[in-house]
């Protein structure tokens, strides 16, 4: 119905010209329809029909999907990038003690021995400098009398009668004599204590100067005669070539002898040591990490030597390389602290002539400054033999798995048992039984213990 005459307009009066359009969509309308997205039926469709009996259920599961209360299958693998592929980092080894437990690099070695100092003062630098002490005495005294003998001669080395001091040279040299001997007692005990010592740092134990000594004391015998077959090994050419030439000059050899057979002999002298020099280096590496062996696990002389022969084959180089940088920081370290007490106590003993004080002031400054370079360069030296040995037993026994499981005992029940002093024995390496092996045989301490036969259990 109208209100008059025409068509009927296609929007009310007062509509804007654009409306959206009909809810459902109408015949004839084209465009979207106002229903909301994906609800109810497209515009301008007919209305849904049953559905087809023929169609998959869509409630049903896809037979192509995987079972959800199956294991999941293994993942691909990552593309290689060493061991552990693309940015994984293998974790650290434990380090409970002075060094971590696998493999040794050079700056572990020698990291390890600054932190064994460091971690035991008492047992490391103040036994060093008793012992360097005791055994310096002599040489001091000795050096100042020579200085001061020296006196008369540096203040006019040309004046007529003017006679070298003979006295003064025998002091010097019945000192040094004296000096050799003792140091080579003092070292040989301080070698055994601090091995001790260091045996327990790696655990992350420490140990006083009195236990050292009384489980190092029963193996000082046995240090000396490594130490003096070793020297005897080491110098068996020297003192052959020496032999030699004593006995040429007691027969009278030497007499008449020309200026050719002169040359000859300065040339089979230099090949005599362009000899020697390997036959030197290859014995002190082979025979290194012996003493070692001694005290950690209670080894005899042959049998320690043997050991260590065995501990550094395949890996000669190394050690040797190790030996030698160590042997020039330590001289180098040694020359640096003693050249200031060096040159004080010269310059004194040789200013002073033949005055008591001037003698006593020289021989005190000469014995402090060898008791300073000694008490660092001691403690230096056999901590990376020590550290060495155990490097080789890491890497030729697996002996780290022995160390960590040890470690990880002592972190569960809080502190370092006195027992893991046992587990240096090679019966104790990973792999390996009482008995078994070429040089595995009972520990030295019993068969049974606090980590039992076979080293620590989980």
């Amino acid at each position: 119905m109208t209100d008059g005459p025409g068509s009927t307009p296609e929007l009310p009066s007062g509509w804007a010209a654009e409306q959206p359009p009909p809810y459902g969509g109408a015949a004839g309308a084209s465009g979207p329809s106002w229903a909301s997205p994906g609800a109810g039926t497209p515009q301008g469709a007919p209305y849904p029909s049953a559905p087809d009996p023929a169609a998959p259920d869509p409630a049903a599961p896809d037979p192509a999907a995987p079972d959800p209360s199956a294991p999941n299958p293994p993942a691909p693998y990552a593309p290689y990038a060493g061991q552990y592929g693309y940015g994984y980092r293998a974790p650290d080894a434990p380090r409970p003690g002075i060094i971590p437990l696998r493999p040794l690099t050079l700056g572990d070695i020698l990291d390890g021995t600054i932190k064994l100092i460091r971690s035991n003062p008492k047992a490391t630098l103040g036994l060093s400098a008793i012992v360097a002490a005791v055994t310096g005495i002599p040489a001091a005294i000795g050096q100042a009398i020579s200085f001061g003998s020296l006196s008369d001669f540096m203040a006019d080395p040309y004046a007529d009668g003017m006679d070298v001091p003979v006295a003064g040279l025998a002091a010097q040299y019945i000192g040094s004599i004296l000096t050799y001997v003792m140091t080579f007692v003092g070292t040989t005990i301080l070698t055994g204590v601090l091995t001790r010592v260091l045996g327990r740092a790696v655990f992350g134990g420490r140990i006083t100067v009195g236990e050292a000594w009384r489980l190092a004391r029963a193996r000082v015998p046995a240090l000396f005669g490594l130490v003096l077959l070793q020297g005897l090994i080491l110098l068996l050419p020297l003192l052959a070539v020496v032999a030699v030439l004593v006995g040429l000059a007691a027969a009278d050899a030497f007499d008449g002898m020309g200026s050719g057979a002169a040359g000859i002999g300065v040339l089979l002298g230099l090949l005599f040591i362009l000899a020697y020099i390997p036959y030197l280096l290859f014995f002190y590496t082979r025979l290194s990490l012996a003493a070692p062996a001694v005290v950690l696990e209670g080894r005899g002389v042959t049998d320690a030597m043997s050991r260590s022969w065995r501990l550094v084959k395949g890996d000669s180089w190394r050690v040797l390389g190790i030996l030698l940088l160590t042997a020039i920081l330590a001289a180098i370290i040694s020359g640096v602290l003693a050249i200031p007490f060096t040159l004080g106590g010269s310059l004194i003993g040789m200013l002073n002539g033949d005055s008591a004080g001037g003698t006593v002031i020289a021989a005190l400054l000469l014995a402090v400054g060898q008791v300073v370079a000694s008490m660092i360069t001691y403690p230096f030296q056999a901590g990376v033999a020590g550290l060495l040995y155990a490097d080789r037993r890491m890497r030729a026994e697996a002996f780290d798995l022995v160390l960590q499981t040890a470690a990880a005992q002592n972190q569960s029940q809080g502190w370092v048992h006195a027992g893991v002093d046992d587990l240096w024995h090679p019966s104790y390496a990973a792999g390996t039984a009482p008995g078994s092996g070429p040089y595995h045989g009972a520990p030295p301490y019993g068969q049974s213990g606090p980590y039992g036969p076979y080293g620590p259990q989980a």
